[in-house]
C-alpha cells in the first residue's frame, strides 16, 4: 500500500509540474523577442533582475570574463557577493555524451532568454529558458526536451553547478575576505557555504535526482563543483520539462532557503508578475515613428535600463553604469542617464539612485562633492572627478521640472549649495571662474581647465539660481544668475579656438600643451593616423614659435567634450554652427569618435566590429554618449535633421551583437549594455523632436516640436509629468501639419509653440499668442488639435 502511494505521489507531482510548465512556456507567445545573430553566439548576455543577474555566453557556456576581477565579471551575481562562476549540463543518450554548451540560436526578451541546442542525429532539439524574478536573490532556470523520434527514449541529465562565493570588487576594503567553499547535499539539492563567511549558493530542481557528487580536479581557488544526475523520459508527443532554481544569500542560510523555496513554489506567478511589469514599462513614453528600426530600439531601451538597477538593502537602490564590468553605481553616469529614464517614466530608480549618490557623497566627502564610483560593497573608489558635482545640480533641477516636487528640491539643495561653493573655491587656484581637474576625458595629464567641466559648471549655476528662485533664496538666486552670465561670455570668449573652428579641449600653459601633445603623438603614431600626426607637430611647432606664459586654448586631441557648449545650449549661435559642422569630421558610421585623433579615412565608411585590443581600452573608441550628446547639441540649434542623422548611427549597434541592446563602445566592445544610453535617445526624442519642457511646480506642459522631414507622422504616448499624462500626434503632408496633444490632468496649462504661420484649433479650447517667430496657444483640459490648413 506505502509503494502505491508513494506511484500515485509521483505520477500527481508529474502531472502538476507538465501544466504549470505548460503554462509558462504560453506566456512568452505574445511578447517581443529578437533572435542573436551566429556571428556572436560566443558573445555575452545578461539575465537580468534587481537582485541578481546572469552573464554568459550566447552559445549556453560560461567562460571567464571581464577585467574588474579579472575573468570573474561573468556568472551569478547577487551584490555585493557572487554565487556561480556558471554552471555545465549534458544528457547521455544512446552512449553519447551531448554537451549543452553550443547553442545553434539566442533569443532574448525584455524579461528573459533563451537558448536553443539542435541535434539532429538524435532527433532532439532542448531549448534553456532562464528569467530572475523580482526582488528575488535568484534565478530560475527551465529546460525543455523535444524529440522527433516516434519511440519513447530514455535518457540521463546531468547538471553541475560551479559555485562560486567571493565578494565584489573591493571587497578587501570593506573586511570582505574568500575562503573555501564547502557544500552538503540535502532533500535533492546542494547547499554551498563559504566557510568562513555567512554566504550562501543554493541550486537544485523539482525533481528527484538519481545521482548527486562533488566534481574533484575541476575547481580553482576556493571554489566547489557539485553535479546533480536525472531520469529524463522522452515521448514525441509532449515537450518534457524540467525547473532548476539557484538562490543565494550574503547573510544567512535560511534567506537562502527561503528565497528557493519561494521560486520552486511560485515561479509561474512570479514570471507572470515580471512580464506584466515590463508591459507597464513599454507603455510609458510610447514612440510610434516611420522608422521602425529607432521605434524598436527606442522600446528597448526602456527594458536595458531596467536591466541596470541594482539594489543591496543595506546600502540602497540605484543604476548600475554598465553590464558585466559597471555593475555598480557611478555619479556621471546616472547624471546623463537619470534625465532618459525621468523621459520614459522610470521615476522610483530617479529617486532612488539620487538618494544613494547624495547620502554616500555628503557621509564620504561632507561638502558636497559627488562621487565618482562605488561598488555594491559600499566602498568608494573615486571619490569624485570635477565635473560630477555641477551636474547633479543641474540634474536636480532637471528632476523637479518633471515631478514639481518642491520637497525634493528642499532636500537636496544644501548639496547643491556645498558642492557649488567647493568646486569655486577649492577647484579654482587662479580666481578665473574656471575649475581645475579632471572632467569626462580620462587622458593622463589632460586635468587643466576643462571644456566640459567649464560648460557643466556654467549650467550648474544657471540652474541652481532657478531653484534658488524657486526656493525663495533671492538674493543667492541673483548671485548664482551672474555667475551664469558672466561663465557663459568667457567660455565663448576664452575657450574658441578660430584655427580649428571648434571650442579647445583645455585652457592651459605652453609647457602642459607640449607634455601633452608629446603623448599624443606617440598615440596617433601607433594607430597610424598620420593626419593626426602632422597636425600636433604643427601645433607644437606653433607654441615654441610664439611662446606665452598666459592660459591659451588649446585643441590637441578634438575629443568630443569639445560639443558640451553646445550640449548645454550656451555657445553663441554662429560658434555652435561652425562647431557643429567641424564635429561631423570626427566620426564613423556609428557615431562620434570619443578621441578625435583616433580617426582616419577609413572611418566613414568603417561598418565593421571594433577591433579593440586585448587590454580593456577606449583607444579609437566610437561610444553613444558623446553620439547623444551630438544629437542634443543639433537639435538645441535647431537642426532635428542632423540630430537624427546621430540617433540612426547609433542605431545601426542596436542588436548588432547583444539582441535588445546597443553597446557602450560602438558597435561590440565594452559593455554590453550602458545606461547612458538612454539619456542618447530619449532626450533628443521626447524633449527635443517632439518638444516635451515639463514644468509641473507650474503644473504647465510647453511643447515645442522640431521634427526631422522624415518624420511625417509620428506619435508619443503616456509621457508621465508628475499626476499628468501627456501624449502627443504629429502629422505632415504637403505643407499642413496637425499636431494632437491630450492630457489625463485637464487641470494642467498646455503651451503650444509652433512656427510662425495661420493656425486653425480644430478641438479644444486655446487662448492664441503671436510672436516675431512663432505662434503659441494656450490651453487647458484633455485635448487640443492645431492645424495649419
Amino acid at each position: 500500500m506505502k509503494f502505491l502511494y508513494s506511484i500515485l505521489l509521483v505520477l500527481l507531482l508529474v502531472s502538476c509540474s507538465k501544466k504549470t510548465e505548460s503554462s509558462i512556456s504560453e506566456l512568452f507567445t505574445d511578447v517581443p523577442f529578437i533572435k542573436g545573430k551566429d556571428a556572436y553566439l560566443n558573445s555575452p548576455y545578461v539575465t537580468a533582475g534587481d537582485r541578481v543577474y546572469m552573464v554568459g555566453h550566447q552559445d549556453g557556456s560560461f567562460p571567464p570574463l571581464g577585467w574588474h576581477i579579472k575573468g570573474e565579471m561573468g556568472g551569478i551575481w547577487n551584490h555585493p557577493i557572487k554565487l556561480m562562476d556558471g554552471f555545465e549540463t549534458a544528457l547521455v543518450l544512446d552512449k553519447d555524451t551531448i554537451r549543452l554548451d553550443n547553442a545553434s540560436e539566442f533569443v532574448n526578451y525584455p524579461f528573459a532568454n533563451k537558448h536553443i541546442f539542435e541535434f539532429p542525429s538524435k532527433n532532439l532539439v532542448v531549448e534553456r529558458l532562464q528569467f530572475v524574478p523580482d526582488n528575488h536573490q535568484g534565478i530560475v532556470i527551465q529546460f525543455i526536451f523535444k524529440s522527433a523520434n516516434a519511440e519513447k527514449q530514455n535518457l540521463q541529465f546531468e547538471f553541475i553547478g560551479h559555485s562560486d562565493l567571493r565578494p565584489t570588487w573591493l571587497g578587501e576594503r570593506t573586511n570582505m575576505h574568500d575562503n573555501l567553499d564547502e557544500a552538503v547535499f540535502e532533500d535533492g539539492k546542494w547547499i554551498v557555504k563559504d566557510s568562513s563567511n555567512p554566504w550562501f549558493n543554493i541550486f537544485g530542481s523539482d525533481q528527484t535526482p538519481i545521482e548527486h557528487h562533488t566534481i574533484t580536479g575541476v575547481s580553482q581557488e576556493n571554489n566547489i563543483s557539485n553535479a546533480l544526475t536525472y531520469d529524463i523520459n522522452l515521448d514525441a508527443n509532449e515537450p518534457t520539462v524540467i525547473n532548476f532554481f539557484i538562490s543565494g544569500s550574503y547573510q544567512s542560510r535560511e534567506d537562502a532557503l527561503d528565497t528557493y523555496n519561494r521560486m520552486s513554489q511560485n515561479h509561474f506567478d512570479l514570471l507572470a508578475n515580471k512580464k506584466n511589469r515590463y508591459q507597464t514599462l513599454v507603455e510609458q513614453s510610447k514612440l510610434t515613428i516611420p522608422d521602425k528600426d529607432l521605434e524598436q530600439a527606442f522600446e528597448w531601451l526602456k527594458y536595458n535600463c531596467d536591466w541596470l538597477v541594482r539594489t543591496v538593502p543595506e546600502i540602497g537602490t540605484g543604476i548600475g553604469a554598465g553590464i558585466p564590468d559597471y555593475p555598480w553605481w557611478f555619479g556621471v553616469d546616472s547624471e546623463y542617464a537619470l534625465k532618459g529614464y525621468m523621459a520614459i517614466g522610470q521615476e522610483d530608480i530617479v529617486h532612488q539612485t539620487i538618494q544613494l549618490l547624495d547620502s554616500v557623497s555628503m557621509a564620504i566627502n561632507g561638502n558636497g562633492k559627488i562621487l565618482h564610483e562605488m561598488s555594491t560593497n559600499g566602498s568608494v573608489f573615486n571619490e569624485g572627478n570635477i565635473n560630477e558635482t555641477p551636474q547633479f545640480a543641474s540634474l536636480i533641477w532637471e528632476i523637479y521640472t518633471w515631478n514639481g516636487d518642491k520637497q525634493f528640491l528642499e532636500k537636496y539643495f544644501p548639496t547643491v549649495k556645498k558642492g557649488l561653493t567647493w568646486l569655486m573655491e577649492e577647484n579654482d587656484s587662479n580666481k578665473n571662474l574656471f575649475p581645475d581637474g579632471f572632467g569626462m576625458m580620462e587622458i593622463h595629464g589632460l586635468d587643466s581647465e576643462m571644456i566640459d567641466v567649464a560648460a557643466y559648471t556654467q549650467r550648474a549655476f544657471y540652474d541652481a539660481s532657478l531653484i534658488a528662485m524657486e526656493l525663495e533664496e533671492s538674493e543667492l538666486a541673483k548671485e548664482y544668475k551672474s555667475l551664469a552670465a558672466e561663465l557663459r561670455k568667457k567660455i565663448n570668449d576664452e575657450f574658441w579656438s578660430d584655427e580649428f573652428e571648434s571650442y579647445a579641449d583645455f585652457l592651459g600653459t605652453d609647457e602642459q600643451a607640449i607634455h601633452l601633445i608629446d603623448d599624443a603623438i606617440v598615440r596617433a603614431d601607433t594607430l597610424n593616423k598620420p593626419w593626426a600626426v602632422e597636425e600636433l607637430q604643427n601645433t607644437k611647432q606653433q607654441i615654441l614659435k610664439n611662446r606665452s606664459k598666459n592660459l591659451k586654448p588649446f585643441v590637441l586631441h578634438h575629443n568630443w567634450v569639445v560639443n558640451t557648449p553646445m550640449e548645454m545650449g550656451i555657445a553663441d549661435s554662429t560658434k555652435a554652427i561652425t562647431a557643429l559642422n567641424t564635429a561631423k569630421k570626427f566620426t564613423n558610421p556609428f557615431g562620434m569618435f570619443v578621441t578625435g585623433i583616433d580617426r582616419d579615412d577609413s572611418a566613414g565608411k568603417d561598418f565593421g566590429s571594433f577591433k579593440g585590443s586585448k587590454v580593456f581600452s577606449y583607444t579609437g573608441a566610437v561610444m553613444t554618449l558623446p553620439t547623444g550628446v551630438q544629437a542634443v547639441a543639433e537639435n538645441n540649434y535647431g537642426r532635428p535633421d542632423m540630430a537624427l542623422d546621430y540617433l540612426k548611427r547609433m542605431t545601426r549597434t542596436f542588436s548588432y551583437a547583444l539582441p535588445g541592446s546597443i553597446y557602450e563602445v560602438s558597435p561590440d566592445y565594452g559593455m554590453m549594455t550602458q545606461a547612458w544610453n538612454i539619456y542618447a535617445f530619449a532626450i533628443p526624442i521626447v524633449q527635443q523632436f517632439f518638444g516635451i519642457e515639463p514644468m509641473a511646480n507650474k503644473k504647465q506642459v510647453i511643447i515645442r516640436p522640431q521634427m526631422p522631414n522624415s518624420w511625417d507622422n509620428a506619435k508619443l504616448e503616456n509621457v508621465k509629468i508628475a499626476d499628468n499624462e501627456i501624449s502627443i500626434s504629429y502629422k505632415s503632408d504637403n505643407g499642413s501639419t496637425q499636431i494632437e496633444v491630450q492630457q489625463t490632468n485637464p487641470d494642467w496649462e498646455l503651451r503650444l509653440v509652433l512656427p510662425k504661420d495661420t493656425y486653425t484649433v480644430l478641438e479644444g479650447n486655446a487662448e492664441t499668442f503671436s510672436e516675431k517667430e512663432h505662434s503659441i496657444f494656450v490651453g487647458s483640459g484633455n485635448k487640443l488639435v492645431i492645424t495649419n490648413k
